[in-house]
């Protein structure tokens, strides 16, 4: 039943943000302090800014409120994905090929359901990464969770060497 409300409710926002240049980077609804929390990420190909965030807000609550598809109180709630953003489309899988990634499995392949290493990008329909030295496939349908895994403190560094700043636009950037 949740699975379903969560595909219906991508289905749904996911064509109300691709007009803005926003895309939906993963959706969340599950209960959290009692009450039910709808978490979106989002990202722009600039990094996302607060004022998308509360556009995005605005515009799936009025949707949301219209559509009416979840029929008990809950928080809506937008953010950006973060560093560690979650690996959902292909595209996803080509574009931060060179990163080091952390992907789970639902079934076990090669033994094992959790791997750490470096993607590679797509081959074949298929992920790819390099894992303790050796190459991994594995099919898209066999992913449970897929996730950049870049450390934050190395992050932080890199940018206070480049001198990086907070740009006139609410963005981060050098």
């Amino acid at each position: 039943m949740k699975q379903q409300l969560v595909s219906s409710l991508w289905a749904m926002i996911e064509p109300i943000l691709a007009p803005e240049g926003i895309e939906l980077v993963e959706l969340e609804f599950r209960p959290e302090g009692g009450r039910w929390v709808l978490r979106l990420y989002i990202d722009s190909p600039g990094g996302v800014t607060l004022d998308e965030c509360e556009l995005v807000n605005r515009q799936v609550g009025a949707l949301l409120d219209i559509k009416d598809p979840i029929h008990y109180p809950y928080n809506l709630e937008v953010s950006s994905p973060g560093i560690n953003r979650v690996l959902r489309k292909e595209k996803d899988f080509n574009l931060f090929a060179g990163s080091p990634v952390r992907v789970r499995t639902r079934r076990k392949l090669e033994g094992r359901h959790n791997f750490v290493g470096t993607l590679k990008g797509m081959e074949n329909s298929k992920i790819v990464l390099e894992v303790d030295g050796k190459r991994v496939e594995i099919e898209p349908e066999d992913v449970e969770k897929a996730r950049l895994d870049l450390p934050e403190e190395e992050l932080i560094r890199r940018d206070l060497r480049r001198g990086a700043a907070k740009t006139g636009d609410g963005r981060w950037g050098t």
